[in-house]
């Protein structure tokens, strides 16, 4: 089975939680699944930059990444959380490698909007790293920044980056964990399946709005290259990532086709 799980900031941001999901995470690499990481990192990038005097700026609920906020992008996301959730790992017995999207080209980008500065879009992936990692028994975990042939580096939204990974690598579900229930539906109560349609009216309704809204379009495109199924779940739930595998219900699946 070829899993890619994706792992919000927040949930990485207590050492206890960061450690809890490590060991969740190196159990199901022991039981022989073919394992990604990506993660994010955004509540330690604003404290970051609020301790330092730089004001985040948010444009459709992405940071406006100027030179010096990438240059902290690279220091927080590619260094002390990718860092950290690696050592994590290799604590509790996987064989964790740190990445970004540049290293081999894995995850090539072309800038999203100009207003946005070095914010990125993934086009392409080459998953030829994470096969090779893979098959021998590493645990890749890849923080959210990408680049291009031209040397230039972006900050990426990291669901963008997981769907993007998860096709790539040919992922048999993507999992997307975050600290909420899952997705809620019109009258506020979480929603245990959702088509790609059904999550888009949801967006155009105005149900599903700001980080969430980013999840299901990322899930949507996970779902239209080729990954077979998309799971929004609550990172905070003790033993998710088992109970998931084992076939449990948690959360929101989304599916191609009916529910």
């Amino acid at each position: 089975m070829r899993l890619l799980v994706k792992i919000g900031g927040t949930l990485l941001d207590a050492a206890e939680s960061r450690r809890r999901l490590a060991r969740e995470l190196a159990e199901l690499a022991r039981d022989g699944v073919r394992l990604t990481v990506v993660h994010g990192g955004g509540r330690q990038m604003t404290r970051f930059l609020a301790e330092r005097g730089v004001e985040s700026r948010f444009v459709g609920g992405l940071r406006v990444t100027s030179p010096e906020i990438l240059d902290a992008v690279l220091k927080v996301l590619a260094g002390s959380v990718n860092r950290q959730l690696v050592a994590a790992l290799i604590e509790a017995g996987a064989q964790a490698v740190g990445l970004t999207g540049v290293d081999a080209c894995l995850t090539e980008a072309e800038p999203l909007r100009p207003e946005l500065g070095a914010v990125g879009r993934p086009v392409r992936v080459n998953p030829e790293l994470l096969e090779l990692l893979t098959a021998h028994g590493y645990l890749p975990v890849v923080a959210c920044v990408a680049g291009d042939r031209q040397g230039r580096i972006y900050n990426v939204n990291a669901d963008q980056m997981a769907a993007a990974l998860g096709a790539g690598f040919r992922a048999d579900s993507l999992v997307l964990l975050t600290d909420v229930a899952g997705v809620l539906g019109p009258q506020g109560a979480p929603l245990a399946a959702l088509t790609a349609a059904e999550a888009a009216a949801l967006i155009r309704q105005g149900v599903a709005t700001g980080g969430m809204q980013a999840k299901l379009e990322a899930a949507s495109e996970a779902l239209r290259r080729g990954v077979g199924q998309v799971l929004i779940a609550p990172g905070a739930e003790p033993g998710v990532l088992a109970r998931l595998a084992a076939g449990e219900r948690i959360g929101t699946q989304l599916v191609r086709g009916e529910t």
